[in-house]
């Protein structure tokens, strides 16, 4: 049996989470409220009287959201209104579109490297972060597949 109070709280402290690592807020109290609900639509109105805020306020971290991949937007049948869900694989295709950062991290560190010399104190810590982003650049489609994999194997789709 569902409890409102509960998962109403528990969106919340994840929402907090995100906005601490630099997500910003609405956008992260919108995507938690959206994870936690049973419906797979819902509108700005939903999601507004949700989180206590008007749909208006709701507009802008939609908006976030759908260009980062978080939500997609569906028109109400019949309705002037939109909705939105959650896309299957959410998680993985942020995931996924954030990986091209870590190639611009490495090329911006092996910058810096380059501009203070490798051997100075500042060279080698830039060093350690382009090699540490080169790794994990490297890393992330195998571990993207691992992932594909488990999904399949535990019936996770």
């Amino acid at each position: 049996m569902r409890d409102e109070e509960a998962a109403r709280q528990s969106a919340e402290r994840m929402a907090l989470m995100l906005t601490d690592w630099g997500f910003p807020r609405m956008p992260a109290r919108v995507l938690m409220t959206v994870m936690t609900a049973d419906e797979d639509l819902l509108t700005a109105a939903d999601i507004g009287d949700r989180l206590g805020v008007s749909p208006a306020a709701v507009s802008g971290a939609v908006r976030y959201l759908i260009q980062l991949g978080m939500l997609g937007r569906e028109p109400l049948p019949g309705s002037r209104r939109d909705a939105f869900r959650l896309p299957q694989n959410a998680w993985y295709e942020i995931t996924a579109l954030k990986g091209g950062l870590f190639k611009i991290l490495a090329d911006m560190s092996d910058e810096a490297v380059r501009a203070l010399g490798e051997e100075s104190g500042g060279g080698r810590r830039m060093a350690t972060m382009r090699d540490y982003f080169i790794f994990v650049e490297g890393e992330f489609p195998k571990l993207l597949e691992r992932w594909r994999e488990h999904k399949a194997d535990n019936g996770l789709d």
